[in-house]
């Protein structure tokens, strides 16, 4: 489980030009909050968006939707340290609701599954792409994440591995 914060601003790509070229922007900053949880094996999502704020409400909302929809199954979401998270309030949600929280060290996020997710994401919909509005904005980004389990199911399950790089026979040098 993650939060993504995608802001309405132009993201580059891949840019090499001789001459200087101006791109559109949108004035302002407007941010579209998703905060997802998704299944390490069938890479299911469960999404839940905003255009205020992700705070410690949001998540005990979205642990009550895992809670409904997976039903009697055991639940272990695996997150990071952020403070919204590890309040008293998503705890003692988490416990009524019998969902097991794993906080992942300080400083790690290429070990949440989700965060490749977000940079698909991205990748996708914001990079070199210009949005005249908030709304078309925002429906890029939902319609993308709709299409995690059709459109871009093969280029997931190739990204959505759960092979995590791992340092053997590790010596420290001063």
């Amino acid at each position: 489980m993650d939060a993504a914060h995608f802001v309405m601003l132009p993201f580059l790509g891949y840019v090499y030009s001789l001459v200087v070229r101006y791109l559109k922007r949108a004035s302002g900053r407007k941010r579209f909050n998703v905060l997802g949880a998704l299944h390490a094996l069938s890479h299911d999502l469960v999404i839940l968006t905003n255009h205020e704020t992700i705070n410690a409400l949001s998540v005990c909302e979205l642990l009550v939707q895992l809670a409904h929809r997976f039903g009697d199954l055991p639940i272990v979401i695996i997150l990071d340290n952020v403070r919204y998270q590890k309040c008293t309030l998503v705890l003692d949600t988490a416990r009524y609701l019998n969902i097991q929280l794993v906080f992942l060290p300080p400083y790690s996020p290429n070990l949440n599954l989700i965060e490749r997710l977000w940079r698909f994401v991205k990748k996708e919909v914001l990079y070199n792409c210009y949005y005249d509005n908030y709304t078309k904005f925002c429906t890029a980004i939902t319609d993308c994440l709709a299409q995690t389990q059709t459109t871009h199911r093969t280029t997931l399950e190739t990204l959505l591995t759960l092979n995590f790089q791992s340092f053997k026979n590790v010596t420290f040098h001063p």
